[in-house]
C-alpha cells in the first residue's frame, strides 16, 4: 500500500474525501450532547492541523498515545478561520511490524525540521562564537561544550518548545543563534555592554532545553525536564565546562546569573529577576524572539497575502492578534520582509 499521498500544506477546506497518514502530537477528550469526542492535533513535516473525532466512533478509542502514527480518512473544513478534519475513520498503525496491507511509514515525511538544517545552523552559531569572543576562557567554553558529542547531538535534534513555538527538530538552535545575533546588534547600539558575556551567554541560555525536551517521534518532555527544568539543567551540564575555562569568577558569577534570570520575572518560572544591563537584555531578546516566531507561525496560513486579518483568540497570549496591512514602498509593493523563523521559550505576555 503506498505512503503518504498529501502534506498538510496542501490542504484546503472543502477538499471533500481524503485519507492520509499522520503523527498523532496531542488528543483531549471533551464531551458533546451526542457523547464524547476527540480533539486530535495531526502532524507531518509540512507543519500541524486540528482533527475531530466525533461519536459514536469516538467511543471506539478509550485513549491515545503522542507519537502514535495513524492513518485518517476524513473531510477538511474550517473553524474559527482555522483548518480542520473531520475523521470519518482511524486507524493505529504498527510502524514497528506493519502488516501486509498497512501503508509505507516514512518517519521523515511526519517529523517536522527546521527550514535550515541544523547541522548548518550548529556550524553558523560556532562561527559567530569564535569570530565574537576573543577572552579565551569564553572560547575555551564554547568550543569545549559545543564540540562535546552528547551536547551537539542533544542541541542537533532538540525542538524549542513541545507546542507552541519551534516545536521540531533543530527549533533549539533556530532560536539560540537567532539571539546570538540579535545580541551582536544591540551592543552595537548599547556599547557600554559586555558584548562578549552577552554572546556566550545567549549561545547556552536554553542550553539545558536539550535535555528537557525529545522531538521524536512528537515533542515532548523528558524526565528530567518535568523533574529539573530547562535553567537548572543548562547549568548543570555547563558546570564542568565552566570550572575547566579559566574565567575569572566574578564573570562566571555574572554569566549563571544572566542564564538564571532570562525568564525575567518569578511567575515565569525564573529562578532570579535580571539584576545587570546584560542579563535584561537577554531576558527581552529571548522573550521578542519567541513572541515574533510564535505571530509569525499564527499567520503562517495566510501565506503572502497582505489583506489584514484577525487570529483566533490566543490562549497563552490572552489575546486575539492582528496582521495589518502593510505600508508600500516607493512602488506599491509591502514593505515588510520574508518571514524568518526564530523563537524560543515563549514567555507571558502582559497585556
Amino acid at each position: 500500500m503506498p505512503g503518504k499521498t498529501r502534506f498538510i500544506s496542501e490542504l484546503t477546506p472543502g477538499l471533500g474525501d481524503m485519507e492520509d497518514i499522520f503523527l498523532l502530537v496531542r488528543a483531549t477528550q471533551g464531551k458533546a450532547r451526542n457523547g464524547p469526542f476527540w480533539t486530535l492535533t495531526l502532524q507531518d513535516s509540512s507543519g500541524q492541523v486540528d482533527a475531530k473525532l466525533w461519536s459514536p466512533l469516538s467511543q471506539s478509542f478509550s485513549s491515545f498515545t503522542p507519537g502514535q502514527v495513524v492513518l485518517v480518512r476524513g473531510r477538511t473544513g474550517a473553524y474559527q478561520d482555522r483548518l480542520q478534519i473531520t475523521i470519518d475513520g482511524l486507524r493505529i498503525l504498527n510502524t514497528e511490524s506493519p502488516g501486509p496491507n498497512d501503508p509505507r511509514v516514512d518517519m521523515d515525511q511526519l517529523t517536522m525540521t527546521s527550514e535550515v538544517p541544523p547541522e548548518n545552523l550548529l556550524a553558523k552559531l560556532k562561527t559567530l562564537l569564535r569570530e565574537g569572543l576573543v577572552y579565551p576562557p569564553w572560547r575555551k567554553l564554547a568550543e569545549s561544550a559545543l564540540n562535546d558529542p552528547v551536547i551537539s547531538e542533544a542541541m542537533l535534534s532538540a525542538p524549542g518548545g513541545k507546542a507552541i513555538h519551534h516545536a521540531y527538530r533543530g527549533g533549539l538552535l533556530e532560536h539560540t543563534l537567532s539571539v546570538c545575533q540579535m545580541s551582536r546588534h544591540v551592543c552595537e547600539h548599547y556599547p557600554q555592554l559586555d558584548s562578549q558575556i552577552l554572546l556566550v551567554a545567549g549561545a547556552f541560555h536554553d542550553l539545558g532545553k536539550a535535555f528537557e525536551l525529545v522531538s521524536e517521534p512528537a515533542p515532548d518532555y523528558t524526565d528530567q525536564g518535568r523533574l529539573l527544568g530547562h535553567i537548572p539543567l543548562g547549568l548543570e551540564v555547563l558546570q564542568p565546562y565552566l570550572e575547566e575555562c579559566g574565567a575569572d569568577p566574578e564573570l562566571i558569577l555574572h554569566f549563571k546569573h544572566i542564564l538564571l534570570s532570562h525568564h525575567g520575572e518569578y511567575e515565569y518560572g525564573s529562578p532570579k529577576r535580571p539584576k545587570t544591563a546584560e542579563a535584561m537584555i537577554l531576558h527581552y531578546l529571548d522573550n521578542m524572539d519567541a513572541k515574533l516566531n510564535q505571530i509569525a507561525s499564527i499567520f503562517e496560513d495566510a501565506g503572502d497575502s497582505d489583506e489584514p486579518l484577525w487570529s483566533p483568540y490566543q490562549t497563552t497570549l490572552q489575546r486575539f492578534l492582528y496582521k495589518p496591512k502593510p505600508t508600500p514602498d516607493g512602488n506599491g509593493k509591502a514593505t515588510t520582509a520574508k518571514k524568518k523563523d526564530n523563537g524560543q521559550c515563549s514567555l507571558p505576555l502582559k497585556a
